[in-house]
């Protein structure tokens, strides 16, 4: 148990060593990346809302008959 207390130290250490050798992405790079993930989840909502509404048309005038 004790080991594992003195190791503490040893282990933050080590992350903060390897959070130095991350490379962090751009305001810019991070900015266009946010822009493409809302104009894709944009594009499949859209997409999803248009197959519904279809589907359910179908399915509709399928009951009615």
């Amino acid at each position: 148990m004790i080991k594992k207390i003195k190791a503490i130290p040893k282990f933050f250490k080590e992350i903060r060593e390897e959070l130095k050798k991350v490379n962090w992405s751009t305001r810019q790079e991070l900015t266009s990346a946010t822009l493409i993930v809302i104009i894709v989840a944009a594009m499949l909502t859209l997409y999803i809302f248009f197959i519904d509404k279809g589907l359910s048309s179908l399915v509709r005038e399928f009951l009615k008959s």
